[in-house]
Order: structure tokens, then sequence, then C-alpha cells
């Protein structure tokens, strides 16, 4: 794939040997999608990512993979804090939740693919670090959302995915709820990589930490309720990781 570059100057040094492993997901979230692209190249802004791919398959390039792009934002994935540092981000172009979510096209998707792939080829990232937005900031971003096809591009070797546990009648956790069996919930959401700290409570940061689980793994229903079906499908997840 040849790539043409539109600079962006919304970049820097990465941190001193961090290495870089991990591919960060995002959506655009503005319409049109030429001035999302703008955007991300004005030095007002602040933000940049790595790469972005238009709905009808165009990719175009802003910052250099050694440089550290402005895409994560304040987030947090397994102990690290840095993300930027440590990953390459990826804006697909989508008007997202506020201005008609819909779904991706086939022809973005392709060239998503080929994309990444050009990328984990580069790159020390395993599959269960190829992440979303949300994945690594739940309680500001939903991108790139449940309409994603994580299920896709893992049957082309990128990204981790399991087949979703069914959704069934059962006990469930969900808002209010507290003691051992939450803490074993976030204990496990840790394990995975999530910012998850073991309350014991089921408050706000956890339901929105199993939102993000569930746009990302279980998009069927998002609903923040860590019924049967959530936590199976957590678990087989840490179980293919080991």
């Amino acid at each position: 794939m040849e790539i043409p570059f539109i600079a962006s100057p919304n970049h820097g040094a990465r941190r001193e040997g961090a290495p870089t492993d991990i591919l960060l997901l995002h959506y655009t979230g503005m319409v049109p999608e030429e001035g999302a692209l703008k955007w991300l190249c004005d030095p007002r802004s602040s933000v940049s990512s790595h790469y972005f791919v238009f709905e009808d398959g165009r990719v175009v390039q802003m910052v250099d993979e050694a440089r550290r792009a402005h895409h994560a934002g304040v987030s947090f994935w397994a102990g690290e804090t840095d993300i930027n540092s440590r990953s390459i981000g990826i804006e697909i172009s989508n008007p997202g939740h506020l201005w008609g979510y819909r779904e991706f096209p086939d022809a973005q998707i392709a060239a998503l693919i080929e994309l990444c792939r050009g990328i984990l080829a580069r790159h020390p990232i395993p599959p269960e670090r190829v992440l979303a937005h949300s994945d690594v900031a739940p309680l500001r971003k939903e991108d790139p959302g449940e309409l994603f096809p994580w299920a896709s591009l893992h049957a082309e070797d990128i990204g981790h995915w399991v087949e979703p546990a069914p959704i069934i009648e059962g006990p469930v956790l969900q808002a209010g709820d507290f003691g051992a069996e939450v803490k074993a919930l976030q204990r496990t959401l840790a394990a995975y990589g999530y910012e998850a700290p073991e309350t014991g409570v089921f408050d706000w940061f956890t339901e929105k930490t199993v939102i993000a689980f569930q746009r990302h793994f279980r998009p069927e229903k998002v609903d923040g309720v860590a019924d049967r079906s959530t936590r199976e499908t957590l678990s087989r997840l840490l179980v293919e990781c080991r």
C-alpha cells in the first residue's frame, strides 16, 4: 500500500525506552471527513494520529511511526498511562455516536486491514494490545464503538477476539452492587489490562469499564451490566492470553 503523507504538526518524541507495542483504533466522530483530517493537521487542535482511513478506503499518513502522535489523551492500559508513547494511532472516518453512527464500509475495513498488517509487521504488537480508544479511556470515549467489526479483523490475524458467550438469563452484577463478586470482576478486568481499581463496589467507574469491554468484545448488548455472558467472554479472553 502506497500511502500519501499529509503532515500534522501535532507530535513529539516518544518516551525513551518505550516500545511501540499498542495499536489503537479510533473513529473520528466528525463530519465531514475532510474536516476531521484538517482538524488533525491543525496546530490549534493539538491532536493527531499516525494514519487516517476514509470511508472509501483511501489512507493518509500524518505522523511518522517513530514519533509520538497526540491521539490517546488521558488513558491507561496494563499499568501504563503514557499510551501515546507506546502506540500507533489510526483514525477511522465515521460520524460517531453524536452525528449518525453507522456501520463501517467494506472498502474502509479492507484498507484498514491492509494498513494494520503493515504496522504489525513493523512493530512487536501482540493481538491483545490491538485496542479501542474506549478500552484505554472508558470514562471519556466510545470509539470505535459497537459497530466496529473486530471479528473481521481477527479473522485476518489482527487483534484478540473470542466468540462472545451467549446472552442468557442468570445472576448479574450491576451498579450499586458490592462485595467479593464485584472485587473478582474488577480483578479480572484489571488482569486483562483495563483500569479497574479493586474497590468491591460496582460504581460508575466500573460500569463505564464494563461498557467499554462490551463495545469491543460483546457488542450484541452494551448496557454496563456484568451478566454471565460478559464475564464468561472476559474469562475466555484471559485464558487465551496465557
